[in-house]
């Protein structure tokens, strides 16, 4: 058990502004898990793959975090933490990630996904309480679903009755919750009224420590493809009481805490993984610059120098759309609910699609499972599970259908485009306004971005032209999509619409990654980093994403695709991510 104090032997950084603080940060936890090429380190890769073959989190791993308390990474500063912004926290979380997708759902993110219900909604004393339990090394579970009933939760059995002594009676089963068994509380969505509607819901915080032990266990364990070693099972409840303050937030306000909570988490957990996207990047150089074909090193051959670059540009991509999502939390809270969904479905996609185009080249060592490649099966195994769980793709996709005729009447082409600060990488944000967040959006401006940007951008060079005629087919390509919003019938404005409905909101999560990488150039063009403001990298992602939206851009100037070989080449020799922060990496 850990003490609930930041670590001794790495002192905070002086609270200068957040950058110092978080850069100081990602230093430190970097150091303390140490090059995973190295097999002596004992949270290698070589010693992770050890650790997934037996199907367990890795020990070594586990212990790394809670010397650096990363559980303190979950909690507010306000509560005696070190969470500030979201944005941030994706950018720790992802050195976590780079290593092991288990080590970072298994350790911690789920005790975050948990812990947002109750900053969001919870009472004081509640908020107190779970910040003692996190400080103090536990963790918290979360869980919103049931196997019969999938993401439909409205529909969940798990019930909250009224018990005689005013107290709350748990009663009935939750499956697939990860870290189950070893959670000092739970959060559990559970049905509070039999009458049907979303106010038949509520969320309870259930300490283990309170809890008749003789009258609730937790479920055998599962096993699972992928995230093998965390420790996924259910729990199940025979009338366990529960006190009346076990409620987080108003009785029947479930629905509407959980999809408040959704906003944060399904913005910031696909950032993460890009840490596990980085790595599988970084090992299929590693293989491309040391093997030869036909007499030629596999970089050379034009196909898999395409590759690599190609896979640079989805993480260039995602990781601008991250931001923007990430960043609106504290900006624009009352659009985040559209953000958070689109990056919820579409950078989970986009890299699940790269590892499988990073995969071919590297050929059958693919499936090898251990050894200098090994790192790369289990990567390619545990992403996709980024897809499922709470918020599944379909789900994403069924939480923008609904918005985007209003979005198409109200302010597609009328609103003003995002302020810059969406966009800047390192500039200091206000604290994160949980109460703030709407479950619906009448605004975007981060399209008005893309809009904007038609009239705004340059074109002195061939690679900024090269943007702006991507730009304004972009632009062409909202317009048809606001023409097909504003003519959706009235049964394809909801989650039962038709596959064609759901087309749409893969359109629009495409056109929000194009405005935020506009937005990231945009405001990199002044900055110190010079890949950044190199108009090169841009246009090669709006033409990616322009031929994901089925467009046939022309062909870009050949010193676009010299310049990102360049940089790809560059970053990996010097150990620096992939990500758009280019962060010194351990190896």
């Amino acid at each position: 058990m850990l003490t609930g104090s930041l670590p001794q032997g790495a002192p905070e950084a002086p609270a200068t502004d957040q950058e110092t603080r978080v850069a100081a940060r990602v230093a430190e936890l970097e150091k303390r898990l140490g090059d995973p090429t190295d097999e002596q380190n004992p949270v290698s890769y070589a010693r992770l793959l050890e650790a997934d073959e037996a199907g367990e989190i890795s020990p070594a791993g586990e212990r790394v975090l809670d010397e650096a308390v990363l559980n303190a990474d979950f909690v507010p500063r306000e509560h005696g933490g070190r969470l500030e912004r979201i944005d941030t926290l994706v950018r720790v979380m992802r050195q976590v990630f780079r290593r092991d997708v288990t080590l970072g759902l298994g350790y911690g993110v789920t005790s975050f996904m948990a812990g947002v219900n109750v900053w969001t909604s919870g009472s004081a004393e509640q908020r107190e309480r779970l910040a003692r339990i996190l400080l103090d090394g536990g963790k918290v579970s979360v869980a919103y679903h049931e196997l019969a009933h999938g993401n439909d939760f409205v529909r969940n059995e798990f019930e909250a009755k009224d018990g005689p002594d005013g107290g709350l009676l748990l009663s009935g089963e939750k499956q697939v919750i990860n870290n189950a068994d070893r959670a000092a509380a739970w959060v559990l969505f559970s049905r509070t009224s039999q009458a049907p509607g979303s106010r038949s819901h509520s969320v309870v915080f259930a300490e283990r420590a309170g809890l008749d032990a003789g009258s609730y266990r937790v479920l055998p364990r599962y096993d699972a493809v992928g995230v093998r070693g965390c420790h996924l099972s259910g729990l199940h409840f025979d009338d366990t009481p529960v006190p009346a303050d076990a409620l987080v937030g108003d009785r029947g306000m479930g629905v509407e805490l959980a999809l408040r909570a959704f906003q944060i988490t399904r913005s910031a957990v696909p950032g993460m993984a890009l840490g596990a996207a980085d790595t599988s990047l970084r090992t299929v150089v590693s293989f491309a610059l040391g093997r030869e074909l036909y007499r030629k090193s596999v970089m050379d051959i034009p196909h898999a120098k395409a590759t690599l670059s190609g896979a640079f540009l989805d993480l260039l991509a995602c990781d601008s759309l991250s931001l923007a999502a990430t960043r609106a939390v504290h900006l624009l809270p009352d659009e985040t609910s559209v953000y958070a969904a689109a990056t919820k479905y579409l950078v989970p996609k986009m890299l699940t699609e790269t590892m499988h185009d990073l995969s071919i080249v590297l050929g059958a060592r693919f499936y090898v499972r251990e050894g200098e490649f090994g790192i790369f099966q289990k990567h390619i195994r545990d992403l996709p599970v980024l897809s499922l769980g709470h918020a599944g793709s379909a789900a994403c996709q069924a939480t923008i259908i609904p918005q985007l005729a209003r979005l198409a009447r109200r302010s597609w082409f009328a609103g003003d485009p995002a302020p810059g600060s969406l966009f800047r990488l390192r500039e200091d944000l206000p604290d994160i306004p949980f109460e703030k967040l709407t479950l619906a959006s009448g605004r975007d401006a981060l399209s008005a971005t893309l809009v904007a940007a038609v009239e705004e951008l340059p074109s002195s060079t061939p690679e900024e032209r090269a943007v702006h005629g991507i730009a304004l087919k972009m632009m062409d390509e909202l317009r048809q999509l606001q023409e097909a919003s504003l003519a959706l019938a009235p049964e394809n404005r909801t989650a039962l619409a038709s596959p064609a409905t759901f087309a749409l909101a893969d359109r629009y999560a495409v056109l929000l990654a194009a405005a935020s990488a506009i937005g990231v150039w945009q405001q990199a063009r002044t900055g110190d980093d010079t890949f950044l403001a190199d108009p090169s990298w841009l246009a090669a992602v709006l033409h990616r994403l322009a031929r994901r939206l089925g467009q046939q851009p022309p062909d870009l100037p050949a010193a676009v695709d010299a310049r990102l070989h360049e940089e790809v080449l560059r970053r990996f020799d010097q150990r620096r991510s992939f990500d758009l922060y280019n962060t010194p990496l351990a190896g």
